[in-house]
């Protein structure tokens, strides 16, 4: 397996950890009404965004 492979798997398994990490503190946060957990479900995806973006960058750069 080429370095780059193992790269695009582990920001894969990072894009879903933080989407299903969302949906979990968005649970906490109606159970509980914490505003921690409301941060956190708000923020979650949006670095799931950001390693989305940055996986659409490694496929420009490097011919997928």
């Amino acid at each position: 397996m080429r370095l780059i492979t193992a790269h695009r798997i582990l920001i894969i398994a990072g894009i879903a950890f933080f989407l299903l990490y969302a949906l979990i503190e968005a649970r906490a946060y109606a159970r509980t009404g914490s505003g921690v957990a409301l941060a956190q479900a708000i923020i979650a995806p949006l670095i799931s965004v950001g390693f989305w973006l940055y996986y659409r960058s490694l496929a420009k750069r490097w011919g997928r």
